[in-house]
């Protein structure tokens, strides 16, 4: 998989912007609206590009808390690990979930809109799958949060 410079700018404008046409993306860096296209297609086909999504703003949809939870369990079975994820699947709040090196087995992220819903959340977590610690921290202030990868490493 080869990608130049057109593909980074354009990768990048696509992070920054994905409703961009690619007659206005071709114009900002120097192609035409159809070689521009043309990539944009090669970067999906590649896999670069796996979607398009609006962000939205948690404040406005009633969303305002973070919350991070660290869980650990002592089962790390096939089938544990299916529940678990299924579990966390459904789970509308949480929008990430990562397995973790070290202490901490899973880390999760969920949007809430206060610590009453988190609450919920959590029991209703905890009903379906079993775990051994679970550990939650808020987020006071969010400092940096995007979701632009870095391109300079292509």
């Amino acid at each position: 998989m080869t990608i130049d410079e057109f593909d980074r700018k354009i990768l990048h404008h696509l992070q920054s912007d994905a409703s961009l046409p690619a007659e206005a993306i071709g114009e900002k860096i120097g192609l035409s609206r159809n070689a521009c296209w043309r990539r944009i297609k090669r970067l999906e086909d590649q896999g670069l590009i796996t979607g398009r999504v609006a962000l939205l703003d948690r404040q406005k949809l009633n969303l305002g808390l973070t919350v991070f939870i660290a869980v650990r369990t002592r089962s790390h079975s096939a089938q544990w690990l299916d529940q678990f994820k299924e579990a966390t699947r459904v789970l509308s709040e949480v929008t990430g979930v990562f397995r973790m090196s070290g202490e901490t087995d899973y880390l999760l992220r969920a949007s809430v809109p206060n610590m009453a819903a988190y609450d919920a959340l959590y029991q209703r977590l905890i009903s379906k799958v079993e775990l051994t610690d679970v550990s939650s921290s808020f987020v006071m202030e969010e400092i940096k949060d995007t979701t632009q990868l870095p391109l300079g490493y292509l």
